[in-house]
């Protein structure tokens, strides 16, 4: 589905995003992992402001691009959309740790549209694969570029994935739960090959 909606998502993610590269010994483009997530949704729904919102999901988060500036340029329902899968950084006027600020996007999620849990299993679905892909032979790498507390990071993503399943129960869920058995799985795998170098 190419619409000039879409076309302006992709420049303004695009140019957002422009000095920012994904982890891994290829720095790709972030483009690419947001690229990937539309791609991924496409198969799942053809509502335009989702695909708009799965294009510009972390630009609040990791750009300067603020929400009024994404209602006035892409409207009140891919800004609300956005704002959702914006994982929050505070807590009143407290910075959560990082497995408190899991827990809190997941407590969004099931508050907030469905369409937006569509956005974040998609987003999910892609990070696991490309961790997966990236770091299946090379475990250290992965402790140095994502720590070493994997059971926090376990724990933080089954919060995530309860919230997903609550609120979806077919389509996109399943390749989100593929994809997150898999890599429950690594992360065993990893931890197993800690120990054993203990």
């Amino acid at each position: 589905m190419y619409t000039y909606k879409v076309e302006q998502a992709i420049k303004a993610a695009s140019l957002l995003h422009q000095d920012q590269l994904r982890k891994g010994a290829v720095p790709l483009p972030y483009i690419t992992h947001l690229m990937s997530v539309m791609t991924i949704l496409r198969d799942y729904t053809t509502d335009e402001d989702v695909l708009v919102a799965a294009l510009l999901h972390d630009t609040l988060e990791d750009t300067d691009y603020t929400s009024e500036e994404l209602r006035e340029d892409f409207g009140e329902r891919v800004a609300l959309l956005v704002e959702t899968v914006t994982e929050p950084k505070y807590l009143g006027e407290r910075k959560l740790p990082w497995v408190e600020t899991k827990k809190e996007y997941a407590r969004q999620l099931r508050k907030g549209p469905v369409e937006a849990v569509m956005i974040s299993a998609a987003d999910k679905a892609h990070n696991f694969r490309t961790m997966i892909d990236e770091y299946y032979n090379d475990h250290d790498r992965f402790l140095q570029d994502f720590g070493t507390d994997l059971n926090g990071r376990l724990e933080a993503y089954q919060h995530i994935s309860n919230a997903i399943n609550n609120r979806l129960t077919d389509g996109i869920v399943h390749e989100f739960n593929h994809t997150f058995k898999a890599f429950n799985e690594f992360i065993i795998d990893v931890q197993e090959s800690t120990e054993r170098f203990k």
